[in-house]
């Protein structure tokens, strides 16, 4: 046999080779190409996520056996919109009787969806009243404030540090 032919047949048998797939069928299956699932703590308040420009929460619909009609219709008027169980057909929560039949609620919660716009803005209003009556609560510490005896001005930093205690120079 000539060189040639030689080489020539080398690469063919060796062009074959890499096509021929080598690895097992074992490591090929569904169970190889997942991730172990980790365990968690059970979440009893688990929700399926909200559609977009939602956020689900859920409302006190009953306490100690009693029924709180009043933060259900006050929530309602906030804007919340109860979450039916047909919206999410693979749901294990629905309430199966009574007044919310069919609502999606797990030991007398009940889940509600919310505008995102409108959480902010309630969340805007309620940190602007906070800041509100902390200023009063500083105005009437300082309104007593005496020349002789000045009070300082009340300071609301926190510092969290970890490890070694910090050195000033």
């Amino acid at each position: 046999m000539n060189k040639k032919t030689e080489t020539k047949e080398f690469t063919e048998e060796a062009t074959t080779q890499e096509a021929v797939d080598r690895s097992s069928r074992n490591k090929e299956t569904r169970e190889a190409s997942t991730r172990p699932v980790q365990w968690r703590p059970p979440n009893k308040l688990h929700a399926p996520d909200a559609p977009d420009g939602f956020v689900h929460r859920w409302i006190r619909a009953e306490m100690l056996g009693q029924e709180d009609k009043s933060n259900v219709h006050r929530r309602m008027q906030e804007g919340y919109e109860l979450v039916r169980a047909d919206e999410y057909p693979d749901s294990d929560l629905p309430v199966a009787e009574g007044r919310y039949a069919g609502i999606i609620g797990v030991g007398g919660l009940l889940l509600a969806r919310f505008p995102e716009e409108l959480r902010k803005q309630r969340q805007q209003y309620y940190s602007d009243r906070s800041n509100q009556q902390m200023e009063a609560v500083d105005n009437d510490w300082m309104k007593d404030n005496n020349p002789l005896m000045p009070k300082d001005k009340p300071e609301r930093r926190t510092q969290v540090s970890f490890g070694q205690p910090r050195v000033d120079k």
